[in-house]
């Protein structure tokens, strides 16, 4: 998926994955009851952070990453239709 966005420094964008529907036992989950998904794939990432000594420390994310991250984490924000989280690498826990 190519995003005409380009994140700044150590950011990311992802793509959140898609709410639970059911559960694993066949209960349809209402919208309400939805939890915010977790996990996503990475679409777009930062050039990277500059450390103290002036040393451009590139990113160890790369496009298509599944990734695991905090239920709070990021910022929201819509483009074509779809809705993105702008995230800082720290802010990512894993890699999938």
């Amino acid at each position: 998926m190519a995003l005409d966005l380009k994140p700044l420094a150590d950011r990311v964008i992802v793509l959140p994955a898609a709410a639970e529907e059911k559960t694993k036992s066949g209960i349809i989950i209402p919208d309400t009851a939805k939890e915010k998904p977790q996990r996503g794939e990475v679409v777009a990432v930062g050039e990277g952070k500059i450390s103290d000594q002036g040393v451009l420390v590139k990113s160890q994310l790369k496009v298509g990453d599944q990734v695991l991250y905090g239920k709070y984490a990021g910022t929201e924000i819509s483009l074509e239709g779809a809705d993105y989280l702008i995230m800082r690498e720290s802010d990512i826990l894993a890699v999938l």
